[in-house]
């Protein structure tokens, strides 16, 4: 296999304005996820994380589903050997390492499993076509999921939520999702990336900095806790408010109309 082996897939990038679309790109196989994808995935996060004039990213997949998960075969001896595709130097699509400090709104349709939902959990934002199929089967192939859904499932949706899906292995629908918090909004299939787009949209009308220091607020608190987050909140404010872009805010206020923000 070589780095570019079609049949193994790729990930797309496409830049519009300050937003990165991001896309599995493998529908012969239902986005079926390769080691390759995902080298290709981890520089397109990188690239997202490095680049000031992206603010924003939206992932998605090509064709009729988002994906059916990992293509199991290429992976199970990587598993064996407890082998992980990023380290904390990376940025790491799975937000199991270092976390990419940009928004991600991801759109989903069709086939999500496994993968797909730990994939979607690992962003910020779900926007889910009224089409979809969920399901995080792992133990149904003898395994348990790694890359975030035990963990996920249970921030977003309860304890026992987590447990009905995680340990039943069973298919559920966009509503069911939407009802225990793992996606936002459910809309008509063949919108979905449309209405994210939208979102990432109004998001990058918001002050960049400013953003990315909203995100990492509330990932600190997930991770460090709520003492850790309230020491950071006063600092993070003093380096907000020395920015041009907060300059702009001001003035924006004062003259009522909408910020020209610049990420500076």
């Amino acid at each position: 296999m070589t780095e570019h082996d079609p049949a193994d897939g790729r990930i797309t990038t496409e830049v519009r304005g300050h937003i990165l679309l991001i896309g599995l790109d493998r529908p012969a196989k239902m986005n079926g996820y390769t080691p390759q994808m995902g080298r290709q995935l981890v520089a397109a996060f990188e690239r997202l994380d490095a680049e000031d004039n992206l603010w924003c990213a939206v992932l998605f997949g090509h064709g009729d589903h988002f994906t059916a998960g990992l293509d199991l075969p290429k992976f199970h001896e990587g598993m064996k050997e407890g082998r992980r595709t990023t380290t904390n130097e990376r940025v790491d699509p799975m937000a199991l390492g270092r976390r990419c400090s940009k928004p991600i709104v991801t759109a989903v349709q069709g086939v999500t499993f496994t993968l797909g939902i730990e994939l979607m959990l690992a962003g910020d934002i779900v926007v889910a076509a009224d089409n979809c199929r969920f399901s995080q089967l792992e133990p149904l192939r003898g395994i348990h999921a790694t890359g975030g859904a035990t963990m996920r499932f249970v921030d977003r949706g309860g304890w026992g939520n987590a447990m009905y899906h995680l340990l039943t292995s069973d298919e559920f629908d966009a509503s069911e999702a939407r009802r225990i918090g793992l996606v936002q909004e459910v809309v008509p299939a063949g919108t979905q990336l449309e209405r994210a787009i939208e979102i990432a949209e109004v998001i990058c009308t918001n002050a960049p900095l400013a953003v990315q220091a909203t995100k990492e607020s509330s990932a600190r608190y997930i991770r460090d806790g709520e003492e850790a987050c309230i020491a950071a909140l006063g600092p993070t404010q003093t380096r907000l408010a020395s920015t041009a872009d907060a300059s702009e805010g001001v003035a924006a206020f004062r003259e009522r109309r909408a910020g020209n923000f610049i990420g500076a």
